[in-house]
């Protein structure tokens, strides 16, 4: 149920994104420090978004769980894919989406960490 929520949830934020003009280039992209929800490149960044989602906010705001340490492990997953995939002209930009499950209401932190 659980992976099933986070790949709905993903979903949805790539449909949000694309029709903002964003371009995704990749989904899911995993190293053996973190993983990126998903990437993509919007102007001149490559913009990395973090999707957390839940029912509701009983226990918090989904963006709450975005931990200083799941932002550092962003931070050196996204080095490594810039890297690998020769991405330096693109600025890196860290977004956070989150989206309650109960209403499907979408917020958007740009630049969040």
């Amino acid at each position: 149920m659980e992976k099933n929520r986070g790949k709905f949830a993903e979903d949805y934020a790539c449909e949000y994104l694309t029709e903002k003009g964003y371009e995704i280039i990749d989904r899911n992209y995993s190293e053996r420090i973190g993983e990126l929800d998903i990437v993509c490149t919007y102007e001149n960044f490559l913009v990395i978004v973090e999707v957390k989602a839940r029912v509701d906010d009983k226990f918090g705001a989904p963006s709450d769980f975005v931990t200083s340490g799941k932002q550092d492990r962003i931070r050196k997953t996204t080095e490594i894919y810039i890297d690998k995939h020769d991405l330096y002209d693109y600025q890196p930009r860290f977004d956070v989406i989150e989206i309650y499950l109960d209403n499907f209401k979408l917020n958007h932190y740009i630049d969040a960490f």
